[in-house]
């Protein structure tokens, strides 16, 4: 699903980004429901932000990727937990870009979110580069989705990868 946001443009650096788990649901622009297999999952554009709500078998996980005041956790570029049951890896990484290459980086993503039955996409007024995407999927027994937040002015993309789901076992 994409959709052009109606607000302005407010997270306008990758590094002010943060990066938190168990949040309550913050306000948000668009949002995405999902069935994935038991898995009820919720993708929220928060501007220029994202966070995703999972619910399975009576379990709950709340990440929030976005400009967090008072926060004092920065967006860490690797992160991997237990949590009750489920095994959480989170991973970013920015992308500094050329603005020719970032254009065709955005419309390529952008293009793969659109049309995808469990992808939620943000433009924001003003530039058909600002925005943000999401995209989830569920893949041996876990939920995982990949993000991406776009910064033009900078030339730069924040793109984010999460699995979280029962633990795998061991392999002889």
């Amino acid at each position: 699903m994409l959709t052009t946001l109606k607000t302005t443009y407010t997270d306008t650096r990758a590094a002010d980004l943060a990066w938190a788990l168990g949040r309550e649901p913050l306000p948000a622009l668009a949002v995405l429901d999902l069935e994935l297999t038991g898995a009820k999952l919720q993708l929220r554009l928060l501007g220029a932000s994202h966070q995703v709500l999972l619910e399975e078998e009576g379990r709950t996980c709340s990440e929030t990727v976005a400009c967090m005041p008072g926060s004092s956790t920065p967006l860490p570029l690797g992160v991997s937990k237990r949590i009750g049951e489920w095994e959480y890896e989170f991973a970013a990484r920015v992308e500094t870009l050329t603005r020719g290459s970032f254009a065709g980086r955005a419309q390529e993503l952008l293009a793969l979110v659109a049309d995808h039955p469990h992808g939620l996409a943000g433009i924001f007024p003003g530039s058909p580069h600002a925005f943000t995407a999401m995209l989830a999927q569920r893949h041996e027994g876990q939920v995982r989705w990949r993000t991406w937040h776009a910064y033009p002015e900078e030339g730069q993309l924040v793109v984010t990868r999460t699995r979280i789901g029962a633990r795998m076992p061991a392999m002889l």
